[in-house]
């Protein structure tokens, strides 16, 4: 099985190909760059020997990125990691040689390449997941609650108190789409990859309405009395966000 480690770049220049080049887009580029693109060339005659190995890193970037991402949400271990890792790889590399005319130099080539294998993992990961029973809430997923969000409260009740209120900030204090973002992630321990595809969205855009959400809900509880107003210093109330007392 590939090292999950860092991949290493040898490429070896193709003499007749276009290696004398220094700039793509008129932007100069490094020498390793420079051989990607020469020994890729559709003329040239190490093409083939370079897709290999630049297929060879993105497989490595593929395990080394479903490694990292493993976790309790995603249980892909064996030839399912396997067969996971291959497919990222494999579409990736399709990706990279359709859109290989598009690459403008702004980057080492392999920063760019590894951007596809990583793309491609978070796609796999969230087909993989929506592939499991659907998942449903549970008492005790709302119960762990508090800890997922940085809370711990002094004994049962208090955590029972705690819970409720979070609960009620949830439906008042959110938007619908914060709402479903934040029970999915946080409830539901759905992962953002699969989230994203769910949605039609992608890491940003959940994480940008994720934080938005998280300040809301803690603004709600400090002015509550559930978090302490010196906690609550760096995450101020966004205007309009309002919590009734039940």
């Amino acid at each position: 099985m590939p090292s999950s480690g860092p991949p290493s770049e040898h490429p070896q220049p193709d003499g007749n190909a276009a290696a004398t080049k220094h700039s793509v887009n008129g932007r100069r580029t490094d020498d390793e760059t420079q051989k990607w693109l020469a020994n890729l060339d559709a003329t040239s005659r190490t093409r083939e020997d370079a897709l290999r190995r630049l297929h060879d890193l993105l497989l490595r970037v593929a395990y080394s990125e479903l490694r990292r991402r493993s976790g309790r949400s995603y249980f892909v271990t064996g030839p399912e990691l396997d067969d996971l890792a291959h497919q990222a790889a494999n579409d990736a590399l399709v990706a990279i040689t359709a859109k290989l005319p598009q690459f403008r130099g702004e980057s080492r080539f392999t920063t760019w390449a590894f951007k596809f294998a990583v793309l491609e993992v978070s796609s796999k990961l969230g087909r993989h997941f929506w592939q499991r029973p659907s998942v449903t809430f549970e008492k005790e997923d709302w119960e762990r609650l508090p800890d997922r969000f940085g809370v711990d409260p002094g004994d049962r009740a208090q955590r029972l108190e705690l819970i409720g209120a979070l609960r009620r900030a949830v439906d008042e204090a959110l938007t619908a789409h914060q709402r479903q973002i934040f029970v999915a992630i946080m409830v539901d321990g759905v992962p953002l990859d699969a989230l994203a595809l769910k949605l039609g969205s992608n890491r940003n855009a959940i994480y940008k309405t994720m934080f938005e959400a998280r300040q809301r809900l803690r603004a709600a509880l400090a002015a509550n009395g559930y978090l302490a107003t010196a906690e609550m210093a760096h995450a101020p109330e966004k205007p309009g966000a309002t919590v009734r007392r039940s």
